[in-house]
């Protein structure tokens, strides 16, 4: 049964993307507590991130997970709570602060490496359509950094009006 959003088309597309990354999450949860693992899937790009490239300022953990400062910046404080992670100061300019997993982190890490594998064959079922998702999410982020959303908007008001 299909809804006033799912009728709309393309004009939808966000609030669709959204709904799908929402469920995707919800059942991530789930799967990383049916292993006995405490782990919110919103802070999978800072670790994986940190397990990839260990050290990495706040800057360039922003640049690495697409996320704005703001938003690192927040995630950051969560996991610090949490004892995920810790910072220290760069020797060579005191302003920066560079990140790392702790013990804890590296532990979590181990433990969900397997889950990953897991989580990986799940969603290539999922994706593995005539369409393929990845590949199509990959087709589109190329296109934004051509030109964005915004300015294709804009030329074909400006078009429009001509």
């Amino acid at each position: 049964m299909t809804n006033v959003i799912d009728e709309s088309g393309l004009l939808a597309i966000s609030t669709r993307l959204q709904r799908l990354s929402d469920q995707l999450r919800k059942d991530g949860l789930k799967i990383y507590e049916s292993y006995g693992i405490q782990f919110e899937p919103k802070w999978f790009p800072v670790i994986y991130t940190l397990h990839k490239k260990p050290i990495l300022s706040v800057v360039e953990i922003a640049n690495e997970i697409g996320y704005t400062h703001p938003s690192t910046i927040s995630l950051l404080k969560e996991l610090e709570k949490k004892n995920l992670i810790k910072s220290k100061k760069d020797k060579d300019d005191e302003r920066k602060r560079l990140l790392y997993l702790t013990r804890e982190g590296e532990t979590l890490v181990e433990k969900m490496q397997p889950i990953w594998d897991v989580m990986v064959k799940a969603l290539e079922q999922l994706t593995n359509t005539s369409n393929n998702l990845m590949k199509a999410i990959d087709e589109v982020e190329y296109q934004l950094k051509l030109q964005g959303f915004y300015q294709r908007a804009e030329l074909i008001k400006e078009n429009k009006s001509k």
